[in-house]
């Protein structure tokens, strides 16, 4: 069972559900729940060290970057990243 966002057409790409069930694999090796507080962990350390929530993921590099539909961005500077997320959440319209 898929639970998305998308139609049905978006899983007619074969690499990403391919990557899909590399997840729902880690969702049974790790006996389901505790891997939704190792992946939010995950997205955490990959954000602050390249900016992306996916590029340094385990779950998302063991489930094949590519297959995805992700894009392997390089370790930078955190000072970096921190700088990228401020000017981000400046540069959002404000108000209704």
């Amino acid at each position: 069972m898929i639970l998305s966002k998308n139609g049905r057409e978006y899983f007619d790409d074969a690499a990403l559900v391919r990557h899909e069930e590399r997840h729902s694999w880690q969702y049974f090796c790790l006996v389901g729940l505790p891997m939704l507080p190792l992946y939010v962990v995950g997205v955490v350390i990959s954000f602050l060290l390249t900016g992306d929530p996916a590029s340094r993921n385990p779950f998302e590099r063991l489930a094949s970057l590519k297959d995805g539909g992700y894009v392997e961005r390089p370790i930078q500077p955190i000072g970096k990243t921190v700088t990228q997320a401020f000017s981000v959440l400046r540069s959002r319209p404000k108000g209704p």
